[in-house]
């Protein structure tokens, strides 16, 4: 079944790793698909070329989503390119920036990270939600770390991530009477550049083994879940933030 067929999704942070799986699991869903990008457009344009070789739409918008004005800029590309609705809002993008403890940080360091994983994610459903009709779904991607405060140096991060988690809730109840849905997935170790930076092998190994499933994840698991979440099969599910961890950690 072609669940995204006829529909318009927006992936910000589309073009790599966990954002690249989820485009190009939505594309092969029948969604047209608006990968955002903004410091990589070498694999945003792999990720689309990914697209098109398996039959899949999609497009590539630059923006910098932690400014007002690019947020809505994005959005008004993508009613340019695909029509007058959207119907799915994957916001994805966002980053641990460095690792760095209370003595480390600064003002300006505090604010980019929550500019760059919280207030993008509002500023977004502040420019989509207007287009999205009912029947619409949004996920937000937060992490393992809003739930239990994340490693060391990531203590910004952590609290991004379950501001971002509680600001699911909150949409999910305002634009329920829409016919909006509102859920997050909340990743744990997962196989990508994120940890290849700046988590330790060592640590990693540990992680993983100390997961019952004795592995880290992938980012086609964590795109397979916001499928689901974005799909009919979860049609009475808003408010949700999933654990998709290999039961390392619970809600």
């Amino acid at each position: 079944m072609m669940e995204g067929k006829g529909k318009i999704a927006i992936v910000t942070g589309g073009g790599r790793d966990i954002g690249r799986s989820i485009s190009i699991k939505l594309a092969g869903l029948g969604y047209k698909v608006v990968l955002n990008y903004f410091n990589t457009p070498d694999k945003a344009e792999e990720t689309l070329e990914m697209i098109k070789q398996a039959g899949g739409e999609a497009i590539a918008v630059k923006a910098d989503l932690t400014q007002w004005d690019e947020c809505f800029r994005l959005t008004e590309e993508t009613l340019s390119a695909y029509g007058s609705e959207i119907h799915l809002l994957v916001n994805n993008a966002g980053g641990l920036v460095a690792r760095k403890t209370l003595p480390e940080m600064d003002e300006e360091f505090w604010d980019f990270v929550m500019d760059l994983n919280l207030k993008s994610t509002f500023m977004m459903h502040k420019a989509v939600v207007p287009h999205m009709p009912k029947g619409s779904s949004i996920v937000n991607i937060a992490s393992q770390a809003g739930r239990d405060g994340g490693g060391g140096g990531a203590s910004a991060y952590a609290t991004s991530k379950g501001a971002m988690m509680t600001f699911t809730r909150a949409m999910s109840k305002e634009l329920g009477p829409q016919g909006i849905r509102v859920n997050a997935v909340c990743p744990g170790l997962i196989g990508t550049l994120f940890h290849d930076t700046f988590t330790p092998d060592a640590t990693r190994e540990a992680v993983a083994g100390k997961t019952p499933l004795r592995r880290e994840g992938g980012p086609d698991e964590v795109a397979d879940m916001v499928a689901c979440l974005a799909s009919s099969s979860a049609s009475f599910v808003t408010g949700a933030n999933v654990d998709i961890n290999g039961g390392l950690a619970f809600s």
